[in-house]
């Protein structure tokens, strides 16, 4: 098993959603993880613990590992995600530039299968999922 589907499978047993696995320098594992009722330290104590036990079991290398929501900037990666944030403002970052800007937000208007819509100041775009670098919620207060 890849490291990805250790850990989703862990978190998942847990009841937890899965919304990114990030792997930083000097041995730095990130773990966000969701939850419909929300995130609260115990969760993530809890999830921490279990995947410190799986880890060692699979022996995958790791110094540290940190465990948290998502944030109000939550990581759109799947398709799943994208439909729960429907209505919501996002910001994309896209792998190669489109008329000449990498970057783009508006509101969330769609996701099909093979991508998304969005709401710009000029009208709505369709962006492909596979042309998405790095798509993020946009806190609204």
């Amino acid at each position: 098993m890849d490291l990805m589907q250790v850990v989703e499978t862990t978190v998942e047993a847990l009841d937890f959603e899965l919304v990114a696995l990030e792997r930083a320098g000097r041995g730095l594992m990130r773990v966000f993880i969701d939850h419909p009722d929300g995130i609260t330290v115990e969760n993530c104590v809890l999830v921490s613990d279990q995947l410190t036990r799986v880890f060692t079991v699979e022996n995958i290398d790791y110094e540290r590992l940190e465990v948290s929501s998502p944030g109000l900037d939550r990581p759109l990666r799947k398709p799943e995600h994208y439909l729960r944030f429907i209505g919501e403002q996002v910001k994309l970052r896209l792998r190669l530039p489109r008329e000449a800007r990498k970057v783009w937000s508006g509101r969330l208007l769609e996701v099909t299968e093979s991508g998304i819509r969005l709401e710009l100041d000029n009208g709505p775009a369709d962006f492909a999922f596979d042309v998405i670098d790095k798509a993020n919620v946009v806190p609204e207060f």
